[in-house]
């Protein structure tokens, strides 16, 4: 099998949509207030200040977003799920928990979550490779090349592409140890809310999966929105 670029060039996508080119400013900071669509299968890259919040809506209800932050002045912090799952003594999230860095510390809180609270921890960020093992034919849009393209367009090269949090994604894990791929279970127009606790970048994509159900039963990718504001 041939190697993609992305193993050999960490930050370089194995191909391209519209997170290459679309953004929400040139350095990522945003209009505060302004409602801004992730279109389907794409990614989006915004700044977020401490005390701010993030909001980001599941339109239409269906739809899993792989999440990551960074330390906007350090992207060598991120969101790390390992680092999670040691402080929070756990692979669940819900309201109040901190999304914590590799350096074990938050860089975000959740303060509000509207679904039922069904999100993922434990799966990595689809990629070309998940596609071809899935039989896709050709290139197949995915999260880690949504994940390069959305913080290079706001100017930022990441290092490495560390496991999401992906939201709304519904992948319980068994007593055996296995995973199931099962449809979302939140509702049109829920909102996921996280407050930045310092400076961050937060990387959003509306996962292009469509050979399993984890973007609904009809495995049909759908877009996202997303709000930042003043926070509390």
């Amino acid at each position: 099998m041939a190697t993609s670029r992305a193993m050999s060039e960490p930050s370089i996508p194995d191909g391209r949509n519209g997170s290459s080119s679309a953004r929400v400013s040139e350095n990522g900071i945003p209009i505060l207030g302004y409602l801004y669509e992730i279109p389907a299968r794409e990614g989006r890259a915004v700044v977020v200040g401490a005390g701010q919040s993030l909001t980001i809506i599941n339109t239409h209800g269906s739809q899993v977003c792989d999440f990551w932050a960074f330390n906007a002045t350090d992207l060598n912090e991120f969101s790390s799920m390992p680092h999670q799952h040691a402080v929070a003594s756990g692979i669940g999230l819900h309201e109040k928990s901190a999304l914590v860095s590799n350096a074990r510390r938050p860089l975000m809180t959740v303060i509000e979550d509207t679904s039922p609270g069904v999100h993922d921890t434990v799966v990595a960020a689809c990629d070309v490779h998940r596609y071809r093992q899935l039989g896709a034919q050709g290139y197949h849009d995915n999260c880690t090349d949504n994940f390069k393209q959305a913080l290079q367009a706001v100017g930022r090269q990441p290092a490495t592409v560390p496991a999401p949090l992906n939201i709304w994604m519904n992948t319980p894990v068994a007593a055996d140890g296995s995973i199931s791929w099962l449809a979302p279970v939140s509702s049109s127009g829920d909102r996921f809310v996280l407050r930045a606790e310092i400076d961050v970048v937060a990387v959003m994509s509306a996962c292009p999966q469509d050979m399993v159900p984890i973007n609904g039963a009809d495995q049909m990718p759908q877009s996202l929105a997303f709000i930042v504001g003043e926070g509390e």
